[in-house]
């Protein structure tokens, strides 16, 4: 494939489900020429709840597939999948930029001097090395506390990001960790749907950080790094999924319309 042609192809970006939508709006306006296209795989949703090796295989398939389809970089949108499957997938098609998510630990961090940090997460992402390593990396800067958060995914991928339901769920989860708490990392992009409950149920005095910021300047980065950015122009967006289900596409614009 020429260079040309290759520069031309769009920028895949994959979850698990509605999740990554957090990401897109930062990826539209760092690359606004860029054509992508997001798939949300609700058909083996949630990964969260997945072994890792489970996740490796189902997210390979999926990017295997948009790569044929002319995908010119992948963007994984999604943290668990980042942990299980990133580092495979770099080894499997290394003339292919593939993006992670990079939990926002270090400016959550470097907020303020040796911080208390709240890390949400799915179990999965909390099992895996990646997460451990990184605040391992960082302990003598702050103190973090890794939270799985049961059930938060299946809310945000019915389309419930808001009511008693959402908030009575988060205070169960925070609740116990929140005394002393300096500021709350956002370690799966689904929680980016509920952050202002998140805030609510946490108080204005807690800092919230997540990484979509930092991806899409890393994918802009790793684009121009490999002579692969368009130059001017409006690009697309749309929206595909593996969930069958007609009303799916109505949830993930709605979803998305919030983050405008």
């Amino acid at each position: 494939m020429t260079n040309k042609k290759k520069k031309n192809g769009f920028v895949a970006v994959l979850d698990s489900g509605v999740g990554g939508l957090s990401v897109l709006p930062g990826l539209t306006a760092e690359l606004p020429g860029e054509d992508f296209v997001y798939f949300g795989d609700a058909a083996n949703a949630p990964y969260g709840e997945r072994t890792a090796d489970e996740v490796r295989e189902i997210v390979s398939k999926s990017v295997g597939r948009m790569i044929d389809e002319g995908a010119k970089a992948v963007v994984l949108a999604c943290n668990t999948a980042t942990s299980a499957a990133a580092a495979y997938l770099r080894e499997k098609y290394r003339d292919v930029p593939i993006i992670g998510m990079e939990p926002a630990l270090k400016p959550a961090a470097e907020a303020k001097e040796h911080p208390r940090v709240l890390v949400m997460a799915t179990p999965l992402t909390i099992r895996e090395d990646k997460l451990r390593e990184l605040t391992e990396r960082l302990r003598d800067e702050a103190e973090f506390d890794l939270i799985p958060c049961h059930g938060l995914v299946e809310l945000v991928e019915a389309g419930t990001v808001e009511g008693n339901e959402v908030r009575e769920l988060i205070e169960r989860i925070l609740a116990p960790h929140l005394p002393g708490a300096d500021s709350i990392v956002l370690g799966c992009t689904h929680y980016a749907h509920v952050r202002e409950t998140i805030r609510s149920v946490a108080g204005e005095d807690v800092a919230i950080f997540d990484g979509a910021a930092g991806t899409a300047r890393e994918t802009k980065r790793r684009l121009g790094a490999a002579g692969l950015l368009k130059r001017g122009g409006n690009g697309s967006v749309t929206l595909t999924d593996s969930s069958g289900d007609p009303g799916y596409k109505e949830i993930c614009e709605f979803l998305l319309s919030r983050l405008k």
